[in-house]
C-alpha cells in the first residue's frame, strides 16, 4: 500500500486559498493578512498530525475486504449527498453504509487483533451511520462525518481494502474551526461539511493507492 503525503507548506498556501473563496470581498486587507496567518498555522498543524497510523492486515480474508470495498462506495454517496446538501439522500445513504457495515463478515478473521480491530471500527462506523440517518437536517448529519469517515479510512488502509485512489481530506475551519476528515475518490476538493458555501475549502492529507 502507497501512502502519498504533501508538504505542510504547500497544504498551507492551498487550505488557506481555497478556503479564503468564501470570504467577503469587502473584507479589511489587515484583517484578510491575519487570516491567512491563521490558516496556514492551522493547516500546517493538521497536516503534521494527519497520518492515519493503523496495524497491517493486507493479508486477511477477501470477504472482508470486498464487504469494505462496498462499504467505501456507500460512504461516498453519502458524502456526494452532505456536498450537496441533500439530507434525503445522506439519509438514504446512510442506512446503506448501515446496511453494509451490519453484514461486516468479521467472523471469517482467523487472527485475533484483526478481528478485534474490525469489530473496533464496525461498531464505530455502524454509531456513526445511525446517527446520520436518524438527524433531522443536514447540519445534524454533518456533525457526524468525521467519525464515520475516519473509521472507513482506517479500515481500508489496515486491510488494504480499497480497489480505488482514495484521497483522506481536512478542512480546518469545520466543526467550528475545530477541524474534520472526509474520504473522497477524487483529488479535488469537495467539501462535505460545508457544501457550496465554502466547497473548495480543504486540502489533500493522504493518499491510498
Amino acid at each position: 500500500m502507497k501512502k502519498t503525503l504533501f508538504a505542510a507548506a504547500v497544504l498551507a498556501a492551498f487550505t488557506f486559498t481555497s478556503c479564503s473563496e468564501s470570504k467577503t470581498e469587502n473584507a479589511e486587507a489587515t484583517a484578510g493578512q491575519h487570516g491567512e496567518m491563521q490558516h496556514e498555522d492551522m493547516a500546517a498543524e493538521e497536516a503534521s498530525a494527519a497520518v492515519v497510523e493503523t496495524p497491517d492486515f493486507a493479508h486477511m480474508a477477501e470477504p472482508v475486504k470486498t464487504q469494505i470495498g462496498q462499504l467505501i462506495s456507500e460512504y461516498l454517496n453519502l458524502k456526494d449527498a452532505l456536498v450537496a446538501a441533500d439530507a434525503n439522500a445522506a439519509k438514504t445513504a446512510a442506512n446503506q453504509v448501515l446496511t453494509v457495515a451490519k453484514a461486516m463478515p468479521v467472523a471469517t478473521l482467523s487472527d485475533a487483533e484483526a478481528k478485534t480491530y474490525a469489530e473496533e471500527k464496525t461498531a464505530s462506523i455502524v454509531s456513526s451511520a445511525t446517527s446520520i440517518a436518524g438527524a433531522g437536517d443536514v447540519e445534524a448529519q454533518r456533525e457526524n462525518l468525521e467519525a464515520l469517515s475516519e473509521a472507513i479510512f482506517s479500515m481500508a488502509k489496515a486491510f488494504n481494502a480499497n480497489d480505488q485512489k482514495l484521497y483522506y481530506q481536512h478542512c480546518p475551519m469545520a466543526m467550528n474551526d475545530k477541524g474534520a476528515y472526509w474520504l473522497s475518490s477524487n483529488e479535488e476538493i469537495r467539501n462535505p461539511y460545508f457544501g457550496d458555501k465554502m466547497l473548495k475549502c480543504g486540502s489533500t492529507e493522504e493518499v491510498l493507492d
